[in-house]
């Protein structure tokens, strides 16, 4: 499932589509206005784009499109209504190319192992672009994004997400980035990658590709290509904040002059910021006037959003995790009011390290807090190392064990992989 915000439309004719992908046109094929990867998701007018998957191929979908009111198919089959192509996934990548090439505004581009969704969004924000939404962050995504991004936009930020080599590249080769922001390079998205190494190889593309480079300090260590800019907390950083504060009512921090008070919270909200002014100076827009937006920026629901229930304040940061981000939550949850609780549940992508880090993480929870909850495959063993742990197999048992777990906290962390759904804890929270 997607939800693109859609700023502009626009009507493309099969004639130009064929001439884009290199493809050949049917005769009953008809005018687009927007892009679909998924049947389900068609509107009348889509193109639908018969993509190859891990599983099927989006041909066995194309008939259902088509019922559901698709102007065309591009696909490798031929067919009246459609556009017929050898590959389906790089004639994407080429219409994807093609409108970015159409916009005559920058785009900046934002990577990182964490980070990267909370950091596009504050730069968003700073700039007064548009951008992707949510972590939708693959070459289908961006080209629909292209395809309705309105032309008269100041400019766009788009995320790059990778999981596998070489996927980087047609990013790169879609997006045309003419800013790079690279925010961490940490142990995830291991299963294909590998290791730590290609981790960093791979998003240093990123840099490597853009005219403008902004990368966080820490980063220095993997040998940032020339001319990369840096931002950060330490004295070394081009881009330096000063006199961090993190708290659960907000964070706090000086730049250039100024305390900034964000709403937002947590080390990663304030280097969000923080590059997003980096970034604004880069461009050569106003930071004053970047730094006010940010201000203004509310909470993003699950990323360390504090939620007060029961009279136990709950910090929802279950938008994503890694071993990198729960050190982040458990700094702001140790300015939290005591007695503490963590939940933490699987971290998912971590490949054959799995289990060290989830063991490495039970460890620094159990250091920060007075009571833990563990859910998923490593629980058992997490929670094996002290006795305020409590381990179960699902989210559907925490749910049941949550209300007499939590009795008697005055502040809980909930954190997990996405794809675990965590937040459904807080429909149970303080009930």
């Amino acid at each position: 499932m997607y939800d693109v915000q859609v700023t502009h439309t626009r009507w493309f004719s099969p004639a130009l589509l064929a001439r884009v992908v290199h493809g050949r046109a049917g005769a009953d094929a008809r005018p687009a206005n927007d892009l679909v990867w998924d049947s389900r998701l068609v509107t009348p007018g889509a193109a639908f784009f018969a993509l190859p998957g891990e599983q099927e191929h989006g041909e066995a979908y194309a008939a259902d499109a088509l019922a559901r009111g698709a102007a065309l198919v591009i696909g490798p089959s031929p067919r009246k209504r459609g556009v017929q192509v050898d590959d389906p996934k790089a004639a994407l990548l080429r219409l994807g190319r093609w409108l970015r090439l159409g916009f005559p505004a920058p785009v900046a581009g934002v990577s990182g192992s964490v980070g990267k969704t909370s950091t596009k969004e504050a730069l968003a924000r700073a700039l007064g672009w548009p951008a992707t939404e949510g972590n939708l962050n693959t070459p289908p995504a961006l080209a629909r994004f292209f395809w309705h991004l309105d032309p008269g936009a100041g400019g766009a930020v788009v995320e790059l997400g990778i999981d596998r080599p070489g996927e980087m590249d047609e990013l790169l080769e879609l997006i045309v980035p003419d800013l790079g922001v690279l925010t961490a390079i940490a142990p995830v998205h291991l299963e294909r990658l590998g290791s730590l190494e290609a981790v960093a190889a791979e998003k240093l593309k990123l840099l490597e590709a853009s005219p403008l480079r902004l990368a966080h300090v820490e980063l220095a260590r993997w040998g940032l290509p020339e001319g990369t800019r840096t931002y950060g907390f330490q004295g070394d950083a081009d881009f330096r904040g000063e006199a961090l504060e993190l708290n659960p009512e907000g964070t706090r921090f000086r730049y250039a002059g100024r305390t900034l008070r964000l709403r937002t919270l947590g080390r990663g909200a304030a280097l969000a910021a923080l590059a997003a002014l980096a970034a604004a100076e880069l461009l050569g827009q106003d930071p004053a006037a970047a730094a006010e937006r940010l201000e203004a920026q509310p909470p993003t629901p699950g990323r360390l959003e504090p939620i007060r229930r029961g009279g136990v304040l709950w910090l929802n940061d279950t938008y994503n995790a890694s071993p990198k981000a729960l050190e982040a939550a458990l700094e702001v949850l140790a300015r939290a009011p005591r007695p503490r609780g963590v939940v933490l549940g699987t971290m998912r992508e971590l490949g054959s390290e799995a289990e060290r880090l989830h063991l490495e993480a039970a460890r620094q929870v159990r250091a920060a807090c007075d009571r833990a909850l563990f859910v998923g495959e490593f629980a058992e063993a997490m929670a094996a190392g002290g006795p305020q742990a409590q381990a179960v197999a699902t989210v559907e048992e925490a749910a049941e064990a949550l209300p007499e777990w939590s009795r008697g906290l005055a502040s809980v962390l909930v954190k997990g992989s996405r794809a675990l759904a965590l937040e459904r804890l807080l429909e149970v929270a303080g009930a």
